[in-house]
């Protein structure tokens, strides 16, 4: 088993590894599986790179490809990403599907060869994670998650100036909040399902069942193929943690919430609030099916102030009475910058930020608190072991 110290330990990697992910004139070809809105959108942020080409795309959904062949004229278009990794001229792959194919396509494309920018959350199952660790460290890869705050100047400024610096002093508790929108209910339409689409393929390692609208469209508002809110969010928010606080998982997880508005077969709550215990803090993580919920950001309460920071801002209030609140903001998509650095380490082989061992950890605390949803109950967790502990 691939433990904590060995995913976070950086080290480089051989020249013959080096020499296999440079096509002709060192250019980078890209594969892209999953042309979803969120993958042609990180296509897009690829392509602004001029070293990089997109030489082929793959999806279930023939009109999801055509699209994306529409941003990246002359890529190949498959259904099967095991056809797409075997070309040659593909270097490197953006993996974009939804959450249940992640670990399968990820791994896949690393033991051909390829190095993976895959997106979050990085699994769906706690064992996923290291099972993705160990493929990279196996077939030396470099391979990115996207958990963008790693990349992210506006993170790691405020990191320094205030947590590294002791100008926060003893953070005690964090909170971390990101609301969604107002819910609204599944689709039902198509009632049939499109001869274009590869409904098999979709539902790859999930239990299988019948065409269902709702379920391809929305496949987040089911516990089958993902964590719902808690790791499409929580992975970002519980990442953002790690990173200021230390690459370690918590000592225990409960989740409370339920399906509140919409009873349509959902099983991914749309209310969720979780508290997990890191021994010398604690971090409380809230989402709520709102339209106007409050700003997304996460508060760092240290004992000599309090630091807010999101994607493009931050506010320091020191504990002083009287004393000036500092703030800075910094706009733009942080996404950029992680795929650069991606990027950057296709090209010198050296662990990239969002580095998969990173990410492994990161993912326990949201994939615990999913299972204390599930379960109802307290979930104890081993950090050295990685190990949730029974009843």
């Amino acid at each position: 088993m691939v433990t904590r110290r060995d995913a976070a330990r950086a080290a480089a990697v051989t020249a013959l590894s080096y020499s296999r992910i440079l096509g002709a004139n060192d250019r980078i070809g890209l594969g892209v599986v999953g042309t979803g809105g969120r993958g042609q959108y990180v296509m897009t942020l690829f392509q602004k790179n001029s070293e990089v080409d997109v030489r082929a795309v793959c999806d279930v959904y023939a009109v999801k490809t055509d699209a994306a062949q529409q941003k990246a004229p002359g890529a190949k278009a498959f259904v099967h990403h095991e056809k797409l990794l075997e070309l040659k001229e593909v270097d490197a792959v953006l993996v974009g599907s939804p959450d249940h194919w992640h670990k399968d396509h990820a791994i896949d494309a690393m033991a051909a060869g390829k190095d993976v920018f895959v997106e979050k959350p990085l699994c769906r199952l706690r064992e996923e994670a290291w099972q993705m660790v160990k493929a990279a460290r196996q077939y030396e890869r470099v391979c990115q998650v996207g958990v963008q705050q790693r990349s992210g100047p506006i993170y790691e400024e405020a990191r320094e100036k205030y947590l590294k610096s002791g100008r926060l002093g003893k953070v005690a508790h964090i909170d971390c909040v990101w609301h969604s929108g107002a819910p609204r209910p599944l689709p039902t339409t198509p009632s049939v399902k499109p001869s274009n689409l590869d409904w098999l393929r979709f539902l790859g390692p999930v239990k299988y069942r019948d065409w269902t609208p709702g379920q391809y469209a929305n496949f987040r508002a089911f516990l089958d193929f993902n964590g719902g809110k808690m790791t499409d969010f929580g992975h970002h928010w519980l990442d953002t943690v790690h990173m200021y606080m230390g690459e370690r998982g918590p000592r225990s997880a409960m989740s409370a919430g339920g399906v509140y508005y919409y009873q349509d077969g959902r099983t991914a709550p749309d209310t969720i609030s979780a508290l997990f215990d890191y021994g010398e803090f604690s971090v409380h993580f809230a989402s709520l099916a709102s339209p106007a919920g409050g700003d997304y950001g996460i508060t760092f309460h240290g004992d000599k102030g309090r630091l807010f920071i999101n994607r493009t801002r931050y506010e320091f209030v020191p504990a002083e009475k009287g004393a000036e609140i500092e703030s800075r903001k910094i706009p733009g998509d942080i996404t950029a910058d992680h795929v650069r650095n991606f990027l950057d380490c296709c090209r010198t082989r050296q662990r990239p930020k969002g580095d998969v061992g990173l990410a492994a950890i990161s993912i326990q605390p949201p994939l615990l608190a999913v299972q204390s949803y599930v379960e109802k109950r307290l979930i104890k967790y081993d950090p050295n072991r990685e190990e949730a502990l029974p009843l």
